[in-house]
């Protein structure tokens, strides 16, 4: 009898190992499958419609020309872009002054050496031909939004979904809205009825800024500064941010204040009586800022920068 008990005492203990071995297992495989499935990559739709599998942790992002706004989602690439090793983002210099460069049209030897595991692209043009298909070998390609009607804010979106900042895209934009509303209430008796135009001259040549384009939407749209009448017929056929103006055009500016973005401190036009003769310029309403500001460039932190060049302009 004592023997029967005993066996089944034996039974039971071992039942009971046994299914605690099997609980212990159980949630050992659960937890094993919900790692895996976290380190899985994510497949992102780029803005030419490939499937590209993300990733889930990229630690060395190429974004040539992007590099605002992945600073602003406090990411920092491998390399930062450059127009033949000379011109670069001056203005984001102390974020990115350690980076090695890559030239604009991202050669791919050079991309290459870099050993990215994330290449974000900036525009549909840089991957035309096979250009795409080659990055691809490389690693993860994706081609961010971009093209007419995508503003900053769709391609910082579109960045931070890639890269799981959705929340930090929320924070910077809702800053930013919050500066440009501060800034239309604080300078309103400075702003409203104002008329203001953006000229790059570079070259002994001028370029103006289109209503709707780049920092031309900032100042007109954003801030609600009135367009002058040369600005609006300059627009109406502006195929690219800057648009070619002549001298004798720029006769017919006739606005309250006149940003200029200074590539040629020593261009002859500034000599010439029609640019003396500038309402801006004669009444003193002329704002200059070099090449190595913001305002030749796009994103969060360039916008960011131009608004506060306008707040010290208007004190």
């Amino acid at each position: 009898m004592k023997r029967k008990k005993f066996l089944s005492f034996l039974l039971v203990g071992a039942s009971a190992l046994t299914m605690v071995a099997c609980g212990s297992n159980s949630a050992e495989t659960k937890e094993s499958a919900t790692s895996n499935e976290e380190s899985k990559a994510s497949v992102q739709i780029d803005n030419l419609g490939h499937e590209v599998e993300i990733p889930k942790d990229p630690q060395r992002i190429v974004g040539s020309y992007l590099e605002d706004f992945l600073v602003a989602l406090e990411v920092t690439p491998v390399a930062q872009w450059t127009v033949g090793g000379g011109s670069r983002q001056m203005y984001l210099q102390e974020q990115l002054e350690d980076l090695p460069l890559i030239n604009y049209d991202l050669p791919y030897e050079d991309l290459l050496a870099l050993e990215p595991d994330l290449v974000l692209v900036e525009s549909d043009p840089l991957v035309e031909g096979d250009k795409y298909a080659e990055y691809s070998k490389i690693d993860a390609t994706y081609v961010v939004k971009n093209g007419e009607g995508i503003t900053w804010r769709n391609k910082l979106n579109d960045i931070a979904a890639v890269l799981n900042k959705e929340e930090k895209a929320e924070e910077v934009i809702a800053d930013y809205e919050t500066l440009v509303e501060e800034t239309k209430t604080d300078y309103a008796d400075k702003i409203q009825g104002k008329s203001v135009a953006i000229l790059w001259v570079t070259n002994n040549s001028a370029f103006m800024v289109a209503k709707d384009r780049s920092s031309g939407d900032l100042v007109y749209n954003q801030l609600g500064f009135a367009v002058p009448e040369l600005v609006a017929e300059v627009s109406a056929t502006a195929e690219a941010d800057f648009s070619a103006v002549s001298l004798e055009k720029l006769a017919e500016l006739d606005a309250d204040y006149l940003i200029l973005v200074n590539s040629d401190q020593g261009a002859a036009m500034f000599d010439d009586q029609i640019w003396q003769n500038l309402p801006a310029v004669k009444n003193g309403n002329l704002w200059e800022f070099s090449s190595e500001s913001s305002w030749l460039y796009n994103g969060p932190i360039a916008y960011t920068e131009m608004i506060e060049d306008v707040k010290e302009q208007l004190k």
